[in-house]
């Protein structure tokens, strides 16, 4: 029986799905992807690309080219709206499409916490996409002056950001102070090898991190701090902390603690088994996960099977996240700092594996010719 299969988003989970979707479409099903953007970028990859080590068509997958390469249907447009009881999905165009299947990797997006933080000079840093129009503004900012660049969040996001911004002023001979304002503390929950590791790289370059004080607004060129205190700035990175959209909650669908799709071990939603996710979007019933890539990537062969199986009968096969993961943080001078399993250490291999890594996960689904685009 032919059926309405709808994949809303090309992040990190869908992937292994996106580039085998041939097989759905053979079958006689009708498979429409959603996503805001014909490309969707990696952002693993996105410090690098801020300052200019990595180019665009490195980081990047053509999600629209993929899809329709294996013959389904794309729409560039967002999902506002869910309704479970009529299986029909509402975007941001008015457009109303229906389905019986649906999984959603809709990523996570830095939360509205600070008051004012809009305009031309403040960079969310997700989506990664943002942050190419960070990088051509802060050329022109370093193009003749000094540039005031405050980053806001002492977690992993906001390290890479801050080392990034001086690799990208070194690089093109220009000068900026740089502020991380961290919040409590730099790192705080990773132990303190980590934090005094990153601390040390960042300090010996001259960037400045303020910690004890948290950022309460933005005024103008101003950044408020509740202590009282304010920080000048010409550009200013928001690098908080990530979360879902409201989506989900917004239609009326269960949801976990941080507002994500709350799903079972098969990915299913707990409420309707048709609705499946996966990634950042998700909180697993049960197990709340960490927003890491690895689970994202994990989770790829467990929503293609599990979808496959919704349309055309078949087992399913839980998820299982496993327990210890490696990360590893890009400085911004050639060293990155890598833990795993209570191993710490930071210098020129970290940063030599987490390219060799990046680089061969982006291989295997840049498919749809990206890096012959200018």
């Amino acid at each position: 029986m032919k059926k309405r299969f709808v994949i809303v988003g090309g992040g990190h989970a869908h992937l292994t799905l996106l580039a085998h979707l041939d097989r759905c479409v053979s079958r006689g099903h009708r498979v429409t992807v959603v996503n805001r953007s014909a490309y969707h970028y990696y952002s693993g990859m996105g410090p690098g690309l801020l300052a200019g080590t990595y180019g665009p068509r490195d980081v990047r997958f053509h999600i629209k080219r993929m899809t329709e390469d294996r013959g389904a249907r794309f729409i560039e447009d967002a999902v506002v709206r869910i309704d479970a009881r009529d299986r029909s999905l509402k975007l941001a165009s008015g457009a109303v499409i229906s389905y019986d299947v649906v999984s959603f990797n809709t990523g996570s997006e830095v939360p509205a916490l600070i008051r004012g933080a809009t305009g031309p000079a403040v960079f969310p840093v997700k989506p990664i996409a943002n942050l190419i129009r960070a990088q051509h503004a802060l050329i022109e900012l370093l193009a003749g002056r000094t540039a005031d660049i405050v980053v806001i969040g002492g977690g992993p996001a906001g390290l890479e950001i801050a080392g990034n911004v001086w690799r990208l002023a070194a690089d093109r001979g220009g000068r900026a102070r740089i502020t991380l304002l961290a919040g409590s503390r730099l790192m705080a929950r990773f132990p303190d090898r980590v934090r005094t590791l990153a601390l040390r790289s960042l300090q010996r370059r001259g960037v400045e991190v303020v910690e004890g004080a948290h950022a309460a607004a933005l005024d103008k060129n101003r950044v408020i701090m509740d202590d009282g205190t304010a920080r000048s700035f010409d550009a200013v990175f928001l690098a908080l902390g990530v979360a879902p959209s409201t989506l989900f909650r917004d239609s009326g669908l269960p949801t976990g603690p941080d507002g994500g799709l709350l799903v079972n071990r098969f990915l299913q939603c707990t409420a309707h088994p048709e609705i499946f996710g996966g990634g950042d979007c998700i909180s697993l019933e049960g197990n709340a996960l960490a927003k890491v890539g690895v689970y994202a990537v994990r989770q790829n062969p467990v929503l293609m099977g599990n979808t496959c199986a919704a349309l055309d009968g078949g087992p399913l096969v839980p998820f299982v996240p496993q327990k210890r993961y490696l990360l590893i943080f890009n400085l911004g001078d050639g060293t990155a700092i890598l833990h795993r399993n209570g191993v710490t250490m930071d210098g020129r291999f970290a940063w030599r594996l987490k390219d060799r890594i990046d680089r061969g996960f982006m291989g295997k689904f840049q498919l749809s010719g990206e890096l012959d685009e200018e």
